[in-house]
């Protein structure tokens, strides 16, 4: 059955909006060209777009012509603002946008255990808000849509954290702070793991790839699964808790609200930290475990000449950063022995939980991301390649992350955008 009249010009209107966020400003001759529409069709929908305020003339071509040069269309960015989150153990990291993208403010804010439940919520809340009025709020418009990534599982059913042992109380709290702040706002909460993958496959290590694992190696250790083109979450949001995973060489068994004695503690910050000093390494001057060990491992990954990102890069663009040494200044071989023998047995850990994923799921590439995965670079990833190539029969690509910490507020970012969108460039009947 063929589209109604109003139902074709709808989604005419989506393909005109959908070309001009991906290639800019365009005239209308070139809309023709892009679309394969006629011209009185385009001429419509033009006029129909900018009637409804979505775009606008924004400038003329330089094409040499007679007459007047063509009008050139955008869409109008600035109607509405989005917020990422991205909410830490102990700090929230905010980035705020117009509504193609274009990144107008951030910031950071520390938040520690000592300051409160209530506290810590409005801290945050009120970084949001100084953000937002950094932004201009976009000339006028107001804040659309708000996407937070926080660690912890996400309910399927109701989309709401859920509670989860070992987490701050004050992160269930933040999202209804966040929308009472900003009533007119949608607000959405996502596993900041789940947010990482999302970011790494529009825009990072795993562009190329419909399906993937991309394991997390901060302060704790996640998973999250993209299989032909989508997001696995599970039947309860569990999709991914590979800290839980029983594991080798560990004291105990995982409880059911305690992962200590599963993957994590082989590959958890604090346990990356320990193996690094039993190979010689001198610990780095930081108070927090997460920077800490990103910054061993980033300095054993350059010192074997293999360097991943900059491990003191502070997750979110501000935050925590890690005050390191240089290996040979404190004392380490120069030969390199001891950085290679700690990127050897940290590639023994990471292989463990690599090859159980593999063996389930078969992703034909793993993406090592976190601070942690970023920071070890090429020199991380091809050593936890070569063992997994011993261990599984699967042929399995491990690269490294090419967002690190801040995949995960640009996965905040991009779903906020495509919610925004979504609803702002539906096919309406007109």
């Amino acid at each position: 059955m063929p589209a109604s009249p109003s139902t074709a010009r709808a989604i005419n209107d989506r393909l005109a909006l959908t070309l001009l966020q991906q290639e800019g400003a365009l005239t209308a001759g070139q809309l023709k060209q892009l679309t394969g529409l006629s011209r009185p069709t385009v001429a419509d929908l033009v006029e129909r777009l900018t009637a409804s305020g979505l775009i606008t003339v924004v400038g003329e071509s330089g094409a040499q012509r007679r007459g007047p040069n063509a009008r050139l269309y955008g869409i109008v960015a600035d109607r509405f603002c989005l917020a990422a989150l991205d909410v830490c153990t102990e700090s929230v990291s905010v980035l705020v946008s117009d509504l193609v993208g274009r990144v107008l403010a951030q910031g950071s804010v520390p938040v520690g255990p000592e300051a409160g439940e209530a506290a810590a919520v409005e801290r945050a809340v009120e970084l949001v808000e100084r953000a937002a009025k950094e932004a201009g709020v976009c000339g006028g418009g107001r804040l659309h849509t708000v996407g937070i990534g926080a660690p912890g599982l996400i309910d399927p059913a109701s989309g709401e954290l859920r509670d989860s042992a070992g987490l701050p109380a004050w992160h269930r709290r933040l999202v209804a702070a966040v929308q009472e702040r900003f009533p007119q706002a949608r607000v959405s909460v996502e596993n900041e793991t789940n947010l990482a993958a999302l970011a790494e496959q529009r825009e990072g290590a795993a562009r190329d790839r419909d399906t993937f694992v991309l394991l997390w190696l901060g302060l704790s250790c996640g998973a999250a699964v993209v299989l032909d083109g989508s997001l696995r979450r599970g039947a309860s949001g569990g999709t991914g808790e590979i800290g839980f995973l029983p594991v080798p060489c560990t004291r105990a068994l995982p409880s059911a609200t305690d992962c200590a004695g599963g993957y994590h503690s082989l590959v958890g910050a604090a346990a990356i930290a320990e193996l690094a000093g039993q190979h010689g390494l001198p610990p780095a001057e930081s108070t927090a475990p997460e920077p800490a060990a990103a910054r061993l491992v980033g300095e054993a990954a350059r010192r074997t000449g293999e360097a991943g990102d900059d491990p003191s890069a502070p997750r979110g663009g501000k935050g925590l950063r890690a005050t390191g040494h240089d290996l040979a200044a404190d004392g380490c071989p120069p030969h390199l022995e001891s950085p290679a023998r700690f990127l050897d047995a940290l590639a023994d850990r990471v292989a463990i939980g690599v090859a159980a994923v593999v063996a389930v799921l078969d992703p034909g590439c793993v993406v090592l991301g976190g601070e942690i995965g970023a920071a070890g670079g090429t020199a991380l990833a091809t050593r936890v390649e070569e063992r997994l190539r011993r261990m599984s029969p699967l042929a399995t690509e491990v690269r490294a992350s090419a967002l690190g910490g801040g995949a995960v507020l640009r996965g905040a970012l991009l779903t906020a955008r495509e919610r925004a969108q979504d609803e702002l460039f539906a096919p309406r009947d007109r």
